[in-house]
């Protein structure tokens, strides 16, 4: 079963080390799909959606000997989903939201290949310190928050503001290793190690 080609369905940085760290070879590929919230659309539904539509975007037009390989992360606070900050203020009232409390972090993998989709979500807490204006300014003008689900990154700058985090560290940076390792074990693609 080694003879499957992976693909990555996304062109995140921060996802294909994840994958790379793992020992797995691959190509990577983004896909081109609308990620609107729909109407009624719980985050944990989201997520997985999302996860699944980047897989079969890209898988649509693979091989047959291809497995894709799709994520999505999306920060919750309080049931709402936070994504990538508009502006300034958009960013100020997200970590305002998440400042000296508790948030959620969503992360859909799915993958898929000619006649089989799997997919799961995997969920982290996360607890931020009481951050200052000062402080929300100065991340703002890194430039870090920018392009990031939530407007922070935990693999970067934004780190210095997590407390606590309960579940998987990989998962809040874009990709759950030890599912993801597990979920193409299904497709029978393994890496390096479980090889």
């Amino acid at each position: 079963m080694n003879h499957m080609n992976l693909i990555l369905a996304s062109q995140s940085p921060r996802r294909k080390s994840l994958l790379t760290q793992l020992g797995y070879q691959f190509s990577c590929q983004p896909a081109n799909i609308d990620e609107c919230v729909l109407a009624n659309e719980s985050p944990h539904d989201y997520v997985e959606r999302l996860a699944k539509e980047k897989a079969q975007c890209v898988a649509s037009c693979a091989g047959e000997e291809s497995v894709v390989l799709g994520s999505d992360t999306t920060v919750v606070v309080n049931g709402e989903i936070l994504g990538k900050p508009a502006d300034f203020d958009d960013f100020s009232r997200m970590m305002a939201s998440i400042s000296g409390t508790s948030h959620q972090v969503l992360t859909g993998i799915a993958a898929v290949s000619r006649n089989k989709v799997l997919s799961s979500v995997i969920q982290t807490n996360v607890f931020f310190k009481q951050l200052s204006s000062n402080e929300i300014e100065h991340y703002w003008q890194s430039g870090e928050p920018q392009d990031k689900a939530g407007g922070y990154g935990i693999q970067g700058i934004g780190g210095q503001f997590v407390i606590e985090i309960q579940g998987s560290y990989s998962a809040v940076v874009g990709l759950p290793m030890y599912e993801t390792v597990a979920l193409l074990a299904h497709f029978g693609v393994v890496n390096a190690i479980n090889g």
